[in-house]
This record gives structure tokens, C-alpha cells and sequence, in this order.
């Protein structure tokens, strides 16, 4: 009973590190990156550069998705059909050298 217990409570622990999705968007048109990233507010991207090195980061929908010392920048991403699609990930606050407002993006 108790290595039940135990079993259920290592489960249950690596569940939310589970719940983000993984998406190859080199896979999918631009559009479609775009819409997985609305649609679920933060997803994992990863991809093989063309030195074929793995690239993978953290995408989202708006700051909202980002730790409180982070906000969300435009970047761009490979997509089947656009080489630039542009989407958001959070970059720290720090890097905004002195603006005096954070900027709000949204996808």
C-alpha cells in the first residue's frame, strides 16, 4: 500500500512539468504555430537549425506567461511555409535598458 501511495505521489508531482505542449514547427504552417501558441497560452517549440544543432524555448500568447522579472518580445521561429514567423517569448526585464514602460505584446 504504501509504494502505491508513493507511486501516485511521484505522478502527481510530475504532472504540471507534463502539462506544457511540445511542437516541432518546422511541422506546421505559420499560422498554425500561431494559433497553437492563442490557443493553449504557452507551448514548447523545438526544432534542428540549418547547423543542425536541436533549438527548443518556451512561447507564449502574451506577458501574462511570464515570471513576474520577465516580459513578452517579439522573436521569430522556422515554420514549414516562413522561414520568419513571428511570435512572442519572455525575455527578462532587465534587457529593456532603461525604457520606462514595459511593452504589452499579445499574439
Amino acid at each position: 500500500m504504501i509504494k502505491i501511495a508513493l507511486a501516485l505521489a511521484l505522478v502527481l508531482a510530475a504532472s504540471p512539468a507534463l502539462a506544457i505542449s511540445r511542437y516541432n514547427p518546422l511541422a506546421m504552417s505559420c499560422q498554425s504555430v500561431r494559433a497553437a501558441i492563442h490557443n493553449q497560452g504557452a507551448v514548447i517549440f523545438r526544432y534542428t537549425s540549418p547547423r543542425g544543432l536541436p533549438l527548443y524555448d518556451r512561447y507564449v500568447r502574451n506577458s501574462n506567461y511570464c515570471d513576474a522579472t520577465d516580459y513578452a518580445e517579439w522573436t521569430t521561429i522556422p515554420s514549414k511555409d516562413n522561414p520568419r514567423c513571428r511570435v512572442l517569448n519572455c525575455q527578462n526585464i532587465d534587457n529593456l535598458d532603461g525604457m520606462f514602460f514595459i511593452p504589452h505584446y499579445s499574439l
